[in-house]
């Protein structure tokens, strides 16, 4: 059997992730994107396939319990499509918006989510900051910004009652500490990614409502 395939059902049942074989071969078939155009686009830094699927795509897939109830999600500063587009085809409901302001990226996100058959997934390249009319009930990002300069430049894109769900590595104090006082922090979660060696924090924000 493919390793690679192996290693993606063996994550997905420790994550308790319930996804059909052929989202399996969807995200499989991302995988294989990556390395095809990382070459010319330089998307990701990992050359090896078991670490793209460990670091990239169950990394990504930890957003899952955190859009369960959303009704649109928008990924800022999506680069490869890391966490948005995994999202996105565990859960063909929700739309996901991919923003990044780097052209050939988001020329790959495009190529990606039509290959890749995801009628969800809405590309937009934009600065953040330049972002304006559309809302969301969950603006996330992976590496993408300090705390505090993510909430800052995403502020108008957050529907009333959203959340931003920021993916950080080891468990970021200062930046919480630096987070202006309108910012209310929901949750700081410790994650487990399987074959990951390293720290994995979510951290859940909302806009403090004001008495």
């Amino acid at each position: 059997m493919n390793p690679m395939k192996t290693m993606l059902s063996q994550g997905l049942q420790q994550m308790n992730i319930d996804l059909t074989a052929p989202q399996q071969l969807q995200l499989l078939a991302f995988v294989d994107l990556l390395k095809k155009w990382n070459s010319t686009y330089n998307l990701t830094a990992l050359r090896d396939d078991q670490a793209v699927i460990s670091h990239h795509i169950l990394d990504s897939l930890t957003l899952l319990p955190y859009v369960q109830t959303a009704r649109g999600v928008i990924d800022v500063g999506s680069g490869g499509g890391m966490p948005g587009i995994p999202v996105a085809i565990a859960r063909p409901d929700l739309p996901v918006a991919l923003l990044d302001a780097n052209s050939k990226k988001t020329s790959f996100l495009q190529q990606a989510a039509i290959e890749l058959g995801l009628s969800n997934v809405q590309v937009i390249t934009a600065r953040v900051e330049a972002m304006v009319g559309e809302q969301f009930d969950v603006i996330t990002s992976r590496a993408f910004a300090e705390l505090g300069d993510f909430v800052s430049i995403t502020k108008q894109l957050m529907a009333k009652n959203g959340r931003w769900v920021a993916m950080k590595g080891v468990y970021p104090y200062e930046e919480i500490d630096r987070l202006p006082d309108s910012v209310t922090v929901l949750q700081v979660d410790k994650l487990t990614v399987p074959h990951l060696d390293a720290e994995r924090h979510m951290v859940v924000l909302s806009k403090k409502v004001s008495a």
